[in-house]
């Protein structure tokens, strides 16, 4: 799933392998997907992409927005897998949505359980976009410590760790992948609620969001996704679903997983206590 360090790896990506290519044409989906949304007519796209130039790309919280001329975007929001292959590749027999371009490479956009995948020129109006834009990225200086604390004084003091970092796009972006890990690393239980934060945990919660989003960011993303060639993140992430049978990785004990606020939570009672 897209989040902040594979939207900006999948944009640097594309801006490095694929600016100033040209788009030869657009194939809809081979395989309906219901819960891919598209913005408009996906009949349209064609028309609407088909001779547009790749002037760049920027990744946005989950968002991956591919810049074209004429003003034309052509955004995938958190997911949607993007591909690229060159000419001697198969062509994938299920995908949302194919674009081919002018080197003979080709684009392939698939769904697994839901994503967007919306082509448009000029604004699109969409609160979660416009929020991930617009909002601070802990990637910012201007993501402060400040500007954490007063995300902190906005929220109600009985949510959760895992509420206030991942929902409400408070942090867009931030979802409950790169969670797992950020909370595991600070220490703090994913239920352990805000009331109980002193200003030694605050502070190390900060720095925790802050310090490890760059460094997934700077190693490509997390090893449980794949980037725009299908590659691997190059950050090993400590819990998730490939790990939780192991040992935690700091005092030997076994990790726990729980379902909780619609996704599982991965963490170790001994260094996350729930206070």
């Amino acid at each position: 799933m897209i989040e902040i360090p594979e939207s900006k790896t999948v944009a640097r990506q594309v801006r490095e392998a694929l600016a100033g290519h040209t788009v030869t044409d657009v194939f809809n989906a081979t395989h309906p997907h219901k819960f891919t949304w598209y913005s408009g007519d996906p009949l349209e796209y064609r028309k609407l992409l088909t001779g547009r130039r790749i002037v760049g790309a920027e990744g946005y919280g989950a968002f991956v927005d591919i810049l074209l001329d004429d003003d034309v975007h052509l955004l995938l929001s958190d997911g949607v897998n993007l591909r690229l292959y060159t000419s001697e590749a198969g062509i994938p027999a299920k995908y949302q949505l194919l674009v081919t371009l002018d080197d003979e490479r080709f684009l392939v956009f698939t769904v697994a359980m839901y994503g967007g995948i919306l082509a448009f020129r000029g604004d699109f109006e969409n609160p979660y976009y416009r929020g991930a834009k617009t909002k601070y990225s802990p990637l910012d200086a201007e993501f402060d410590t400040g500007y954490f604390r007063s995300l902190l004084a906005g929220a109600k003091p009985n949510l959760s760790a895992k509420a206030f970092l991942a929902t409400e796009q408070r942090i867009p972006g931030l979802g409950n992948g790169v969670l797992q890990d950020i909370l595991f690393r600070a220490g703090i239980h994913p239920k352990r609620k805000l009331a109980t934060l002193d200003e030694e945990d605050a502070e190390r919660l900060f720095r925790t969001v802050k310090s490890l989003l760059t460094e997934m960011t700077r190693r490509n993303g997390r090893d449980t996704e794949k980037d725009l060639f299908g590659n691997c993140g190059g950050y090993a992430v400590q819990l998730s679903r490939n790990t939780c049978a192991d040992p935690c990785p700091v005092c030997g004990g076994s990790i726990v997983k729980e379902a909780y606020l619609g996704g599982a939570v991965y963490y170790c009672p001994r260094c996350q206590p729930l206070k």
